[in-house]
């Protein structure tokens, strides 16, 4: 059987009249109450971190009257530590977790059946995203537990190794979704990922099928299915060249040559500060340190469009039409994905955007449509 499709529109608002100010004003200017949340360091079976960003209930995010010293396992990045605050302004956490922080997450579902979020963001995104706020907010009000991971060197803290992440790292999603698992055993666990983090969270979903049969629903959002396509749209389109690619060199350079300085001779740092698109980069960095010959064949590799058929857990896969991120022509068709996916594909809503009502819009619509899919579910 072949997936499921859904043409159902996004009602986004006549002053939004298209791709650009749909995606645009969704990432840049659309309200979005700040969620504090409470930030647990996670050491990665090869020598690094993850930083997750927790909200639950029974969890206070602000600092209490006493500070207590945070557990935070890097011994190069806790000297002098002071405060339970040290390092975080700027991110989107409050404070570092406690262990009595640990033992609430552990002793959450036992009592009742909780539900639970875990949310992968896009490229360079982080917990402070615009979409994950709205999505964080929406859910945790109506008691949710939700973690946001930061994939590595996006929590506002260098990585410690000469690697990052990318689009197809289902082995970091398959830790990632293992360790809140082990955080909160027994709730009901949902995961949702946003572009460059759904794609990685779908192909997850496919090439370990069996592996991710433990969580009830899952949702990629905007994904760059098609990554070969997305990623030459990017890199050549003028207006996606100009606006969009530039928007993530400027982080991505500045995060990767200070890179370099800590890991000299490993990184081709002429190349990363003369590239001029994602192509450039990926070519530069991204394909040579994470195992792959160049940018066309770690997109070619990294693609969750191949792995759509073989996903065993109720899936919804969101993308606007008129993403500007990918061309409408490479969006899969109900044959490419299982019966365990719907691919809802509305005419509009931008690249993560799906901003709704009147001025100054809103970003309820997105979370709004999870939460009836995962209910769905149930």
């Amino acid at each position: 059987m072949t997936a499921s499709l859904d043409l159902s529109v996004c009602p986004v608002p006549w002053w939004l009249p298209e791709r650009q100010t749909q995606t645009l004003f969704g990432a840049l200017l659309a309200p979005a109450n700040g969620l504090s949340f409470i930030r647990d360091r996670v050491e990665t079976p090869d020598g690094d971190f993850i930083d997750m960003d927790w909200s639950a209930p029974g969890l206070i995010a602000s600092p209490p009257m006493t500070p207590a010293r945070p557990t935070l396992p890097d011994p190069a990045q806790t000297l002098n530590v002071q405060t339970e605050t040290l390092g975080l302004a700027g991110t989107g956490a409050a404070r570092w977790m406690h262990q009595s922080d640990r033992t609430h997450l552990l002793q959450c579902a036992q009592a009742a059946p909780v539900q639970a979020l875990v949310l992968f963001h896009g490229l360079e995104g982080s917990s402070q995203s615009r979409y994950a706020q709205s999505i964080a907010q929406y859910f945790r009000a109506r008691g949710w537990v939700v973690v946001i991971a930061n994939f590595r060197g996006c929590s506002g803290f260098p990585n410690r190794l000469a690697r990052a992440y990318h689009s197809g790292d289902a082995e970091e999603i398959a830790f990632i979704l293992n360790t809140v698992r082990e955080r909160v055993p027994g709730a009901h666990w949902h995961a949702a990922g946003v572009s460059l983090g759904g794609n990685a969270l779908l192909k997850f979903l496919g090439e370990y099928a069996m592996q991710s049969k433990w969580l009830h629903a899952a949702a990629g959002i905007s994904v760059p299915i098609d990554l070969v396509s997305a990623g030459n749209h990017l890199s050549d389109n003028p207006f996606n060249r100009h606006i969009y690619s530039r928007y993530f060199l400027r982080s991505l350079k500045r995060k990767i040559i200070a890179k370099a300085q800590r890991f000299p001779g490993v990184i081709d740092v002429m190349q990363v500060t003369y590239a001029r698109d994602l192509r450039d980069f990926d070519d530069a960095y991204t394909a040579p340190m994470h195992g792959f010959r160049d940018a066309l064949d770690y997109w070619s590799q990294s693609s969750s469009k191949p792995w759509l058929a073989h996903i065993a857990i109720p899936t919804l896969v969101l993308n606007a039409r008129n993403d500007p991120f990918l061309p409408e022509a490479t969006l899969p068709g109900p044959a490419y994905g299982s019966s365990y996916v719907l691919m809802h594909q509305p005419a509009e809503g931008g690249h993560a955007g799906f901003v709704t009502g009147g001025l100054p819009g809103h970003l309820r619509w997105l979370p709004e449509r999870l939460a009836t899919f995962f209910s769905e579910q149930r």
